[in-house]
């Protein structure tokens, strides 16, 4: 499994191996030198961060497996748009493995610097997922493909229950 993010890290946006994150009910692959932040607020809803060297951030929630995944996207791009007066944002559907992911693309400003967010929320029988990712634009190009293989990374650990 290690190789599964070693593939889209190494020789691309850093030179680093792959972390495991293991604990809460959540298992997925980040890179090493990038710094993980674990809130275990109320059972069933743990939320980690992993944030890159350059500001970028991927954050996964973790939800009840019966909550819409719909009403959770809706509800962070809600949250986005209080946050952020000029957001645009149009709705996103991607398959990673056997998981269909619905959501939005955002596109803001924030610090007068362009930014690009995704919400993709999706799940199984035991869990549901809200993951948001976010950087400045000309970050996120670089940082893309780590948050779509830690995502993969993430529905593929969690698949098996």
């Amino acid at each position: 499994m290690l190789a599964f993010l070693q593939e889209f890290i190494l020789g691309k946006a850093c030179a680093c191996m792959p972390a495991v994150f293991d604990k809460l009910g959540i298992r997925f692959q980040y890179p090493d030198n990038w710094k993980l932040e674990a809130d275990d607020v109320s059972p069933g809803r743990q939320t980690i961060s992993v944030y890159s060297p350059g500001g970028a951030f991927w954050t996964v929630m973790l939800h009840p497996p019966e909550v819409d995944p719909a009403e959770l996207a809706r509800t962070a791009l809600v949250a986005m748009q209080k946050e952020y007066d000029e957001l645009d944002s149009e709705p996103a559907r991607e398959a990673i493995g056997a998981t269909e992911l619905i959501g939005f693309n955002l596109n803001f400003y924030c610090l007068d610097l362009t930014n690009t967010a995704w919400i993709r929320a999706g799940g199984n029988r035991s869990a549901m997922f809200l993951v948001i990712c976010q950087a400045e634009d000309h970050e996120f190009e670089e940082v893309s493909a780590i948050f779509r293989a830690m995502t993969a990374s993430l529905l593929a650990a969690n698949n098996r229950h």
